[in-house]
């Protein structure tokens, strides 16, 4: 069995579509959309994304983490910006280790190109998958220029088309689920924020208008405002938002309200953002979800990956990165088991059903630390403590965020560990001492002991 459907060419079907090429199979991927490389489709709907060390791990063995790096700004923590306009600056590593800000757009089309140059991979544009048949594996399209209805029956079926997964939708019906076991769910869960594209465009000679080495956070504690450098010399802003409430993305009615709300809630940043009206009401307000399930597979026949089976908020930058780490564990177990793809499916599962929800647990949890908790003294403390403890026992303790961004840990045992942490800190953070004996041989001792 040498032929593969991917259905999906974002970020992850792409990337899925190179690693098996490498393996001489044959892979056809159809994408609902037309070629974002000849159309303008797309925009205003982007939030930048960031390559951490999995992703790069997983880019390297697919060969191309070198012509991913050209489409890259390093990014060596977060600058926060207070309702007063201070700006505060809050490394991510006490290495000096960074994060990778890459335009999503950029990087998916570089990636349809990579895989592309794989004589045995075809690309299938403007074709929308209307379900999927698991006992025959059998895909149905809409062509959405010609309106023909076109069949396609696998080998193998990766559904690589995200968080609202036409492939998940179909294997994962109310009736599969009853025949799959006790152990089978499908969950959905939108979160009652969304988030809006915006952008500070780069100075006239082309420069940035902000540090581009830093993720630039406007905390708000019930939402927030980020931003992250472009090539060109400009920011991708998202607003994460509420949908309901007061202020709320129903509340702003006309420039008026966006006005009033930016210049009293983000005042340093209405200067930088010329073209704020006409992208907040151009651009549309896009819901996240949280996807959990389970199967993410049938027999030989069918595989969920990257978000059509874990979709997770953004607020880790992990998303993509989790995705790509799917795609590079399949390639290794089907280097090491060879094409028995009953085996390599179910163990591909096994392996990353567990950390796909440790990921989607840990971007919750990363959503109230950003919008929350980065502007917070006693926080900020705490960071300061962790990061001295990691400096001098590193082979002791290691920042959750350096888990999750800088080594490939299983995410499963990062949010283990993390709670062991957590109980560690909060204990050293009850001490009415704690802000002038916190860089004390005393208080790194009594870490060091409940370690």
């Amino acid at each position: 069995m040498n032929k593969v459907v991917i259905i999906g060419g974002g970020l992850v079907g792409s990337l899925l579509a190179i690693f098996l090429a490498k393996l001489g199979l044959i892979i056809d991927i159809y994408e609902k959309r037309p070629d974002m490389r000849k159309s303008n489709s797309g925009g205003g709907r982007s939030i930048n994304l960031v390559i951490s060390d999995r992703g790069w791990k997983a880019l390297a063995a697919a060969g191309i983490e070198a012509e991913i790096q050209k489409l890259c700004i390093p990014v060596y923590g977060r600058m926060t910006h207070d309702i007063k306009s201070k700006q505060t600056f809050l490394p991510y590593s006490s290495l000096k280790r960074a994060i990778y800000s890459v335009s999503r757009r950029e990087l998916n089309e570089r990636l349809i190109t990579c895989a592309e140059e794989h004589s045995n991979v075809t690309f299938h544009f403007d074709h929308s998958c209307e379900s999927v048949d698991h006992n025959s594996s059998t895909a149905y399209f809409i062509n959405t220029e010609s309106n023909n209805k076109i069949v396609v029956k696998g080998g193998v079926i990766f559904g690589a088309d995200g968080a609202n997964s036409m492939v998940r939708k179909s294997l994962l019906t109310k009736e599969n689920l009853t025949a799959f076991g006790a152990e089978s769910y499908a969950s959905e869960e939108p979160i009652d924020h969304g988030y809006k594209e915006l952008i500070i465009p780069a100075n006239a000679d082309g420069s940035w208008k902000l540090d581009k080495n830093a993720l630039h956070i406007w905390p708000r504690k019930k939402y927030m405002l980020m931003a992250l450098a472009n090539l060109d010399g400009g920011f991708t802003c998202t607003l994460f938002f509420p949908f309901k409430g007061k202020p709320s993305f129903e509340s702003i009615k006309d420039e008026r309200d966006l006005m009033a709300f930016f210049n009293e809630t983000f005042p340093d940043v209405v200067a930088l953002m010329p073209t704020l009206v006409s992208d907040y009401f151009d651009n549309p307000s896009s819901s996240l979800m949280i996807v959990k399930c389970f199967p993410w597979t049938y027999q030989d026949k069918i595989a969920l990956i990257g978000d059509a089976a874990h979709a997770i908020v953004p607020f880790y930058g992990e998303g993509m990165n989790c995705g790509f780490e799917d795609c590079r564990v399949l390639y290794e177990l089907l280097e090491e088991h060879g094409m028995d793809w009953t085996k390599v499916l179910r163990s591909y599962e096994l392996l990353r059903k567990p950390n796909g929800d440790a990921i989607a647990d840990l971007s919750l949890r990363n959503f109230i630390e950003m919008r929350d908790l980065v502007s917070d003294p006693t926080f900020l403390l705490r960071k300061k403590i962790e990061s001295k403890i990691y400096k001098k026992h590193p082979e002791k303790w290691v920042p959750l965020y350096s888990q999750v961004k800088f080594s490939d840990i299983p995410y499963s045992e990062a949010l283990k560990e993390s709670y062991r942490q957590d109980k560690i800190m909060e204990k050293v953070m009850s001490r009415n001492d704690i802000e002038e004996m916190w860089d004390s041989d005393e208080v790194e001792k009594e870490i060091v002991e409940l370690l």
